[in-house]
């Protein structure tokens, strides 16, 4: 699955968020730079890594008008707890179905200890401010990833 084309105007989105509330992308445009990022399953150690590494950078993402959301085929209540037991400071979002993972080109074939199977491919989106795509990362390194983010953000000036 290809991924939607930098420059070009990022795919619109609702979902609930880890309360159960509504979110839309549109809600940021014109006001903040969004982190969107895939990921494939709250409370495992990799995604625990990730999520805790954009925790601790709250202060310099607010610094460059950026918020992040995560995005999961978790349930919401399983999100709601990843949020509690890990003390996070930003939005988780559902998307149970996969439909705006695949949207986005993040759902496809994974392997796995010679498995096989369809599944969430680790991948950030930067969109600024006017909605538009700025850059795609798909090759996330879990640990550096908030660090990753933050640089890039301040290298495209935005």
């Amino acid at each position: 699955m290809a991924f939607p084309k930098v420059g070009g105007v990022a795919p619109a989105f609702t979902l609930l968020d880890q309360e159960g509330k509504k979110v839309s992308l549109k809600e940021f445009k014109g006001k903040k730079n969004v982190v969107l990022y895939f990921y494939p399953k709250a409370m495992t150690p990799g995604c625990t890594v990730q999520a805790c590494g954009i925790r601790d950078s709250k202060n310099a993402l607010a610094k460059i008008d950026t918020v992040v959301l995560g995005v999961s085929p978790d349930p919401v209540a399983k999100l709601g707890r990843f949020i509690e037991k890990q003390d996070l400071n930003f939005t988780l979002l559902s998307d149970e179905d996969h439909a705006i993972t695949e949207k986005y080109g993040a759902w496809d074939l994974k392997k796995f200890m010679g498995r096989e199977f369809m599944g969430v491919l680790r991948t950030t989106f930067i969109i600024g401010k006017d909605g538009r795509i700025k850059h795609v990362m798909s090759k996330v390194k879990t640990k550096s990833h908030h660090d990753d983010v933050i640089a890039l953000i301040t290298e495209l000036g935005l």
